[in-house]
């Protein structure tokens, strides 16, 4: 089994504050010293052109949730959310500061075009773009690297589609897709993870890799999803569930990212096979504790 890897989403929980995410793109690059096994690999951001992402009656309709708005409309809340492309620059240095590789979704062609100038190893494609296929387009033909997609809201006509069209251009090896239930939270029961199963055997041969992309509450599904053969998992992050906003209430704050990551990599350490039928481990105690004489005397 492959090493599991580990994305945090910080997304859009940082506020429109560039200093709180410098403070939790810090704080997750010091995961590691509390345990070897609790390390991020990925911290993912959002990028949203939003004049090209909203018609005008979008962005200059209240947001459907006043209590969560950070601007007088939804097209304002949005835009004080939003870094511009210096800083998503700045984002990057801080996470290879820290030994983080930076990531981000991108909502708008305008928004790939930006992200793809500063070479990130990965890009996402989140659940609501991907059948943006002038997105799609762009990514597969003029970006290098990892392309993740989710399929959240996704038909399975529609999954064969976005994966054929990668297919056409040979990039379906760079090609991570992600199953997701489009929901914040998600109650169990609408997790869905033997999704991953499927996708597993539809795609698996097909793509670079499966991963799930969670909103649920706690981390038994993530581990349940490895298990499955998920091998990227990625989580929303942020500093306090209680803060304004959507997706706060289905994240983890950092003592529930540091568990998660732990968890999936100790999990899959065990995911194996004996090696001998009497491991190591096991032989002192065969010596001391199965008597010969419970032996079968025909071995």
């Amino acid at each position: 089994m492959k090493k599991p890897v580990v994305i945090a989403e910080i997304g859009c929980n940082h506020k429109g504050d560039i200093e709180i995410a410098h403070r939790m793109i810090k704080l997750l690059g010091v995961l590691k010293e509390l345990d070897p096994n609790s390390y991020i690999d990925v911290v993912k951001f959002q990028k949203r052109n939003n004049k090209e992402l909203l018609s005008p009656e979008e962005y200059n309709a209240p947001h459907p949730h006043p209590e969560n708005s950070y601007g007088e409309t939804y097209g304002l809340h949005r835009e004080a959310l939003e870094f511009t492309v210096e800083q998503h620059a700045q984002l990057k240095k801080w996470c290879e500061e820290e030994g983080l590789v930076y990531s981000t979704s991108v909502w708008d062609l305008t928004s790939a075009k930006e992200i793809v100038s500063l070479n990130p190893k990965l890009i996402k494609v989140p659940s609501a773009c991907n059948l943006d296929f002038n997105i799609l387009e762009y990514l597969r033909d003029n970006y290098k690297g990892e392309i993740h997609l989710a399929f959240g809201m996704t038909t399975k006509e529609e999954e064969q589609k976005i994966v054929d069209f990668f297919l056409e251009k040979d990039r379906a090896k760079d090609l991570v897709i992600y199953a997701c239930t489009s929901g914040y939270p998600v109650p169990f029961e609408d997790i869905c993870l033997l999704e991953i199963t499927r996708l597993k055997e539809k795609f698996g041969r097909i793509v670079k890799g499966i991963g799930f992309s969670g909103h649920h509450n706690g981390i038994a599904a993530d581990i349940a999803a490895l298990t499955l053969g998920a091998e990227y998992f990625e989580r929303h992050f942020t500093l306090n569930r209680t803060w304004k906003g959507t997706d706060h209430a289905a994240s983890l704050e950092p003592q529930g990212i540091q568990k998660l990551a732990r968890d999936l990599r100790n999990v899959s350490k065990a995911l194996t096979f004996k090696s001998e039928d009497v491991l190591d481990i096991e032989k002192v105690q065969r010596k001391k504790l199965k008597h010969i004489r419970f032996l079968d005397k025909r071995l």
